[in-house]
């Protein structure tokens, strides 16, 4: 019994510490690949040993820099969710990874360990209930404040959170439809099956309309450019503008820590998860009769994480890229997007979907 507590509480110190580092260096990775599309020299001052490391030490300079500062409550402020406010924001983030499978099984002798913290048969209604939990963080931050730029930031998150959560949820229905499952590892193991004998059974192959409607969606919700209007730093500065030290940190790292959520769950519900194309328990099996290629089971294990950390990394990338490449939208074309677009879309994919799927069962 104290060994299965032991093994749980590894795995979440494990996510834990990944996707706090992984955050953590995700904010020095925007300004390095903002500085390369831009042509320009990007974070390059500080320095241990005289070496600069391509940047990398201002990530730690920045934590010291936050430590150090004042933690200023403005007059008027509610004191209490202004503090808990940052909490309520970073906490749902943190949780939802508990139900993304990262692996398939490791198995140590006679015990099967899933690589996975949660295997909740009601995953996606779990990461749906618990990141929708973290807008309270944003609207309490902007009231609490006392300051009216702040409240219209918390405002505007709430709203854009309510127009998009539907799309994001009508795309996924699809997903489910297809693979019969609303648990997360059932998703991506169903995904190592293969269409035609060589095609892998992947979310962007039979589900390609929703993949790019969630993808919208979830940068919606995330509250990144184009959709930063919650924010807006060239009009109203958004719902963090009183907030400084480690309380602007956690709101910080929140929104990075997102960005890692969201790529893990296009990862999870679209590119087959810790699935490599043709990899088995027992090894490769390549397609049209060619062969076998076996391998030992803990470089099988090695190969599925790496691939589901790779896949990550990617949308990570795509999810930065796209920050410094559109511009920002206005807040009415935010809301036409949403409603009158993006919305009438995910229903006709839904549409479709179980046409399709009443057909050929």
């Amino acid at each position: 019994m104290w060994v299965d507590v032991l093994i749980i509480l590894l795995k979440v110190l494990v996510v834990l510490l990944v996707l706090i580092h992984l955050g953590a260096l995700l904010t020095w990775a925007e300004r390095k690949q903002s500085a390369a599309i831009q042509d320009r020299i990007g974070p390059n001052r500080a320095r241990i040993a005289g070496r600069a490391a391509m940047g990398l030490f201002h990530a730690l300079a920045d934590g010291i820099k936050m430590v150090t500062k004042e933690d200023f409550v403005p007059a008027g402020a509610h004191r209490t969710l202004h503090t808990l406010a940052p909490a309520a924001a970073l906490f749902p983030a943190l949780v939802v990874f508990a139900a993304i499978p990262f692996g398939d099984v490791l198995r140590i002798g006679e015990r099967v360990i899933p690589l996975q913290i949660a295997d909740l048969n009601v995953g996606i209604v779990y990461i749906f209930a618990i990141s929708s939990m973290a807008v309270y963080g944003t609207m309490l931050a902007g009231w609490a404040s006392n300051n009216n730029y702040a409240l219209l930031g918390g405002l505007r998150a709430s709203s854009q959170m309510i127009s998009y959560e539907i799309t994001m949820g009508l795309s996924i229905i699809g997903v489910l439809m297809i693979y019969e499952s609303a648990q997360l590892n059932v998703i991506v193991q169903k995904q190592g099956e293969l269409l035609w004998g060589f095609l892998p059974k992947w979310g962007i192959v039979v589900q390609p309309a929703a993949f790019f409607l969630f993808l919208a969606a979830a940068m919606a919700e995330n509250k990144r450019v184009p959709f930063d209007l919650p924010e807006g730093e060239s009009e109203i500065i958004g719902y963090f503008v009183e907030y400084s030290s480690m309380k602007f940190a956690m709101f910080f790292l929140a929104e990075f820590v997102e960005i890692v959520i969201v790529s893990g769950l296009v990862a999870t519900l679209f590119f087959g998860g810790w699935q490599v194309p043709y990899l088995y328990a027992d090894g490769f099996h390549w397609p049209f009769g060619l062969g076998v290629w076996q391998l030992p089971h803990l470089l099988v294990v090695l190969l599925q994480v790496a691939a589901f950390g790779f896949k990550v990394l990617i949308g990570c990338w795509v999810l930065l890229t796209v920050r410094w490449t559109l511009p920002r939208f206005r807040y009415d074309q935010v809301m036409h997007l949403g409603w009158k677009i993006l919305l009438e879309l995910a229903f006709v994919n839904l549409l479709i979907t179980a046409v399709v799927v009443l057909l050929i069962t």
